[in-house]
């Protein structure tokens, strides 16, 4: 049985920077632009091309973003991604690791560090794998769950995601044309793609689509809400769907979500006619 070994996640570089995406996601989905304009520029700065953080943040991602491998090859990649790191600059890494600690501290704040991050677990094996003060006895034991966890959900992604997520667009496009024909707007299927593609990537991708398409939305709306030939009964239910798409930003996104927001670019594309 392996025994409980500390980890400091604050020293643990893809753990930082996944506390950041989560942290962006946020923001993206509250519309805080300046919040998400400080977080870009820190990540741009922290893990730009050339920094050890970034050198490092790619051997993390070479293991836990692996998928479809099968143990032996994924083994001999634990192999190469160890013998890469034993060659950089661990001062400067602590270093670097400071730096971008205390810029979060000053310009964003220390709960980013509780951010949840699914995929915690592998990034403080990985991290303990690397540690050159791990036992030897330790890091084959650490390197054994790590393949067994990245193998296993590799084939629960070919054998389970996959089947899913054509199940969840079917029965959305079905759904969809029962209630409003059997043809799909152009921006019905991108925010089905994107919401069946957000199985796969904590959402992320189709927060920020949203972002963008829920700003088109409200700008559409006001035009007609704008225009000389609307009626206050036409103004005032374009103000309740405004309503609607504000309250977006607050609320979890699900299926029903997904629903109001299909309806609503149907609106929009009928008012632009």
């Amino acid at each position: 049985m392996l025994p409980k070994i500390k980890h400091n996640k604050k020293r643990n570089t893809a753990f930082l920077y996944e506390a950041l995406v989560r942290e962006l996601t946020k923001s993206v989905v509250a519309n805080d632009s300046d919040k998400k304009a400080t977080i870009l520029a820190i990540m741009k700065e922290h893990f730009a091309v050339g920094t050890l953080l970034r050198q490092e943040l790619q051997l993390y991602r070479d293991l836990y973003e692996s998928e479809a491998l099968h143990p032996i090859t994924c083994e001999k990649l634990v192999h190469e991604v160890k013998t890469i790191h034993a060659g950089l600059d661990k001062k400067q890494i602590f270093n670097e690791q400071t730096a971008l600690i205390n810029e979060i501290n000053k310009s964003l704040s220390k709960d980013i560090f509780s951010n949840f991050v699914p995929n915690y677990k592998n990034l403080a094996t990985i991290s303990q794998i690397l540690n050159p003060n791990t036992s030897a006895k330790n890091k084959v034991l650490l390197e054994g769950n790590l393949i067994r966890s990245l193998t296993s959900k590799s084939e629960e992604a070919q054998t389970t995601l996959q089947p899913i997520d054509n199940i969840v667009y079917s029965t959305f496009v079905k759904k969809f044309n029962e209630q409003y024909g059997d043809s799909l707007l152009e921006e019905h299927k991108q925010l089905l793609s994107q919401y069946v593609a957000s199985f796969n990537d904590d959402s992320l991708n189709l927060k920020i689509y949203l972002n963008e398409e829920i700003g088109r939305l409200k700008h559409s709306l006001v035009g007609s809400k704008e225009a000389e030939d609307s009626t206050d009964a036409l103004r005032e239910n374009i103000s309740r769907v405004l309503a609607v798409l504000d309250g977006f930003s607050s609320s979890e996104l699900n299926e029903e979500s997904i629903q109001q927001i299909l309806k609503i670019q149907t609106l929009a594309k009928e008012l632009e006619k």
